[in-house]
Order: structure tokens, then C-alpha cells, then sequence
């Protein structure tokens, strides 16, 4: 079975593969903007097995200025429901770990994302 913490793993993975890892070390060095989990809310519908074919799918919306709801879950290959499901709440902190205001250009890469 996978452990729990794991699905955390797998849906980061998921925002930063539509984020882009280069675009948020690039919003870190040159901006010192960096994103935090301010919330999470997960439930487990089905059990996952280690050797499972997985599907995350995600959607995102702006909910201030400083902060963006994911609506994440994990599909089993072949299943008509999602395994897992969660509402991540994320929030843009500056250097000194305060709130920022989401810079414009991770604004219209997330507006983008959301439209594709």
C-alpha cells in the first residue's frame, strides 16, 4: 500500500511539473518568492498499491492576491473515481517568510495552465 504522506509527494510533483521547476528556482533567486502549503485537506476514497498506474490531475484558482486553491486528485488507472482527492491551499511568502503578492508572471503561467 502507498502510505499517505506519499500522496502529498505525488501531488507537489504535479504543481511543479505545470509550474515548472525552472520558473520557481528562477521567482526564488531572482525575486525571493518562494510558495508554502498554508492548508491541506485530503481524503482517501481507495487504497493505492505500490505497483498502481497513477493519473493526477489539478486545477487552480486564484483566491487573493496572495494565495492559489488546488484541487488536486489521484486516479488508479482504469477506475471511474478518483483514489484521492485534496484541496491544497498555497501562499506566496518573500525571503523574510511574510506575504508577497503572487508575482504577474506566475499569475499568467497559472492562468494559463488553468485555460489548457
Amino acid at each position: 500500500m502507498v502510505y499517505h504522506a506519499n500522496f502529498l509527494r505525488y501531488f507537489e510533483r504535479a504543481r511543479e511539473e505545470i509550474i515548472g521547476a525552472a520558473q520557481l528556482k528562477q521567482l526564488w533567486q531572482q525575486k525571493g518568492c518562494g510558495f508554502a502549503v498554508y492548508r491541506c485537506d485530503m481524503t482517501c476514497h481507495q487504497s493505492v498499491e505500490f505497483a498502481d498506474r497513477l493519473d493526477v490531475r489539478s486545477q487552480v484558482a486564484m483566491e487573493s492576491q496572495y494565495r492559489s486553491v488546488w484541487r488536486q486528485s489521484i486516479w488508479r488507472e482504469g477506475t471511474r473515481r478518483p483514489a484521492v482527492t485534496a484541496t491544497i491551499e498555497m501562499v506566496s511568502l518573500g525571503p523574510d517568510k511574510q506575504l508577497i503578492p503572487i508575482p504577474a508572471e506566475m499569475l499568467a503561467r497559472l492562468q494559463q495552465s488553468h485555460q489548457g
